[in-house]
């Protein structure tokens, strides 16, 4: 934790409700992506993302030097694991067709003065549906470990005490989840 994240933590803890207010536009884009990548829609990203920063608020009385963001993450992916086992017991049906859904139209972009062709656009966004729709295949757990360390950028340590589990097997679940990303995305075409 940096030092002016700490006293921002610190500052928090005795009411200030601005070093909160930091803390929020330091992570909630970090959170809302875990979120998003998780569970894959926004709705509950965002759901998942509010509820978030709540529960900080109201536990930060609790929270003892340790790693904000480590904490913070624990928090999201709780939250995030929660959200997936109420969605598991009660499914929601949508009234829209699942290729509607998964095929989400490239926003209207003026290319012009810019040094990215259109082309290459287009498939850096086929790169991420395929992703993500590798990424949803995978179970909860390891698609939260690939989340937390190949695209959060935590490191071990932060991830195993994000998600209270021995680095051992962060280590482990992270390797098979690797391996059957590799396989999903080999078999659609996407990277070896």
């Amino acid at each position: 934790m940096s030092s002016n994240e700490g006293d921002l933590v610190v500052a928090s803890q005795k009411g200030d409700l601005e070093a909160f207010n930091e803390l929020v536009l330091c992570y909630q884009d970090r959170i809302y992506s875990l979120a998003m990548r998780i569970l894959g829609d926004q709705d509950s990203a965002e759901d998942v993302t509010q509820n978030t920063f709540l529960t900080a608020y109201l536990n930060l009385p609790r929270f003892r030097n340790g790693s904000f963001r480590s904490w913070l993450y624990r928090i999201a992916t709780n939250a995030c694991y929660d959200v997936h086992r109420r969605h598991k017991r009660y499914p929601v049906l949508s009234i829209e067709s699942e290729e509607l859904d998964e095929e989400r139209f490239l926003p209207l972009k003026d290319f012009s003065g810019s040094n990215t062709l259109p082309e290459m656009e287009v498939e850096r966004h086929e790169l991420e549906q395929a992703v993500q729709h590798a990424l949803n295949r995978l179970e909860v757990d390891q698609r939260t470990i690939v989340v937390l360390i190949d695209q959060q950028d935590l490191d071990y340590q932060e991830a195993a005490q994000a998600l209270r589990i021995p680095i051992g097997t962060v280590k482990s679940r992270l390797a098979r989840a690797r391996l059957r990303l590799r396989q999903l995305l080999g078999n659609s075409g996407g990277i070896r």
